[in-house]
């Protein structure tokens, strides 16, 4: 498994692009409905069969339920070409999301665009946003990763949301996420890579 680490290309105080997205039951979603009356929203790109994405779904689950009490959505998006990668299928978001405790908007980005819009990179790839949709943090979810060793804590994200909650900005240095790379669809890998 190749090891592709994020982008940074969207900048803090940046807008989060706009979306409107379907989980895998047909279920749409908005990035406006899903900012109504939140302190914050985290976009997580992600898919099911990543393994980058497998060493923290159980944690991340009980890291979401906490968030979302703090008045944080959190909301995690699969851009994978399941044609070529059917485990990453619909069918397969909602077993997945089952098995991993996952009690938030789990959507699914056929064209690839929303993920190319957020220069997502890898799975997991974390964005999170003020109550306007300004980019507060990107960046990992932790320093651990699979086959590595150390706990799964959530100690980077968890604080870029504290420090977002409290109203301060999260200081660098940002450590990117990293893991495997987006599947995008025949001639569509994005041109941020360059």
């Amino acid at each position: 498994m190749a090891e592709v680490p994020s982008t940074f290309q969207l900048k803090t105080g940046q807008k989060a692009p706009d979306f409107t997205l379907p989980d895998a039951r047909g279920k749409s979603y908005s990035l406006e409905t899903l900012l109504e009356g939140k302190n914050g929203l985290l976009v997580a790109f992600v898919c099911n069969h990543c393994p980058f994405v497998v060493h923290l779904a159980g944690s991340f689950g009980s890291f979401a339920d906490e968030m979302i009490e703090k008045g944080i959505q959190v909301v995690a998006i699969n851009a994978n070409d399941i044609e070529n990668y059917p485990a990453d299928s619909p069918e397969k978001m909602v077993e997945f999301a089952e098995v991993s405790g996952w009690n938030f908007p789990y959507l699914y980005d056929e064209s690839q665009k929303v993920a190319k819009a957020y220069a997502a990179a890898c799975t997991p790839d974390f964005y999170l946003f003020d109550s306007e949709g300004l980019l507060s943090y990107a960046g990992q979810y932790d320093d651990s990763r699979p086959g590595r060793g150390g706990e799964i804590t959530g100690h980077d994200l968890r604080n870029a949301v504290e420090n977002l909650i409290s109203g301060e900005a999260t200081p660098g240095p940002w450590y990117p996420s990293t893991g495997c790379n987006i599947k995008w669809k025949a001639g569509e890998a994005p041109d941020y890579f360059g």
